[in-house]
């Protein structure tokens, strides 16, 4: 199995995973939610709506699909062109979100003492990060 084969699988599967724990939520399970949400002074900074969480869930399944697409494991109606570039650009919105927005998420973050903070250090960000890269090289690269 050729190493681009492996980048995608594993992308696709979290991918998947993410949008299933959305779907979890969105049907009243609260196991990791609020671990899950930015805090200040220990209030979270916002409450997502049900909707906001169906929208989450879809797009990060999309995102198992696009890469599935670029990576030729599933056939969509798109050319592979466009495929690239749709992979490239998730690469892109993947590295800004592990960057962040220097205040509450990302590696640049200035509030670090919540448990949210905590876990972005040392799992959402390094995740991000990680599906950036694997996205790039399935996007740069496409099927192994």
């Amino acid at each position: 199995m050729a190493l681009n084969a492996i980048i995608a699988g594993a992308l696709i599967a979290v991918f998947a995973c993410l949008s299933l724990v959305h779907i979890y939520w969105l049907f009243g399970g609260g196991v990791g939610q609020l671990a899950a949400i930015p805090e200040i002074d220990g209030k979270i900074v916002f409450q997502p709506s049900a909707l906001a969480t169906f929208v989450v869930a879809i797009g990060l399944a999309l995102c198992a699909v696009v890469i599935a697409g670029t990576a030729g494991i599933l056939a969509l109606p798109l050319s592979k062109t466009v495929l690239a570039w749709l992979t490239r650009g998730l690469a892109v919105v993947l590295l800004l979100r592990a960057i962040g927005d220097f205040r509450l998420v990302g590696f640049f973050k200035r509030i670090r003492d919540t448990r949210f903070a905590r876990l972005d250090t040392v799992l959402y960000s390094p995740l991000c990060l990680a599906l950036a890269i694997g996205s790039a090289v399935i996007g740069f690269v496409g099927p192994g």
